[in-house]
């Protein structure tokens, strides 16, 4: 296939990441999927994308360890075209808990995952984008939560400390590079129907908290995909450093 402009986007075999991978083959970019573990749920997204006459391919790399990043992107660079985007979708949580008990295994794995994970793909894609590296420019979407500001007590406030902390990664990367024609940029989401609930635990949570967001409901990932492909284009070229809630008014 011909490849023109490429969009990353990690931990895209499931929930927010899969829905912004389709969203932007429809859009005209070849989507490299990444994903951590489950091949068939990737493959899946790239069969979908292809069925619609896109263009897509998956590339399996753990994105908190920095050897796998690197090779993640070198495997990028071979199938060539152009690094036009970057969306850091990857992020985990574990079960509700309160910090009193929390590990430090446990705070190691959220941080590493939800944290250096961005900062080393956002490194590499630099390199690739920036203008004062011979790129053609490029945008940045970091997948940021609520919960940054909420603070998830007796859930999982280490989860909402990752997210705090990709906000101001997000503010300060975008300052950093504004001269390099590339835009970074934060989504974030509140009660979206993901399973990322089960993975804490109460796979029914939205039902439990609908009534606390003004809209009185849960969001969809398609939802947020069509604000992050929106920060991907050109039709946000004039916007940087921006931290986007999509939380229906919670």
């Amino acid at each position: 296939m011909t490849i023109e402009k490429i969009v990353l986007i990690t931990g895209a075999s499931r929930g927010i990441g899969a829905a912004t991978a389709l969203l932007a083959a429809q859009q005209g970019y070849t989507v490299c999927v990444n994903y951590l573990r489950n091949h068939a749920a990737a493959q899946k997204v790239v069969t979908t994308i292809h069925a619609n006459g896109g263009k897509a391919f998956a590339i399996a790399a753990d994105v908190a360890q920095e050897t796998e990043v690197v090779r993640l992107f070198a495997e990028l660079d071979h199938v060539g075209g152009r690094l036009a985007g970057l969306v850091n979708n990857a992020g985990i949580l574990e079960k509700q808990m309160r910090v009193l008990d929390m590990d430090a295994a446990r705070l190691n794995r959220i941080l590493s995952t939800n944290i250096t994970s961005a900062f080393l793909c956002a490194r590499e894609a630099i390199k690739r984008m920036s203008t004062q590296r011979g790129g053609q420019g490029g945008a940045i979407v970091n997948v940021s939560s609520a919960a940054s500001r909420l603070g998830s007590a007796n859930e999982y406030v280490d989860y909402a400390a990752s997210k705090g902390a990709i906000d101001t990664f997000t503010l300060g990367l975008a300052r950093e590079i504004a001269q390099e024609g590339i835009r970074v940029n934060a989504v974030r989401p509140g009660l979206i129907a993901t399973d990322i609930h089960a993975s804490g635990g109460e796979a029914t949570r939205i039902a439990r908290l609908a009534p606390l967001v003004p809209m009185q409901r849960g969001g969809e990932a398609q939802e947020v995909a069509e604000a992050i492909v929106w920060l991907l284009s050109e039709k946000a070229s004039y916007v940087t450093g921006s931290l986007l809630d999509i939380s229906g008014g919670r």
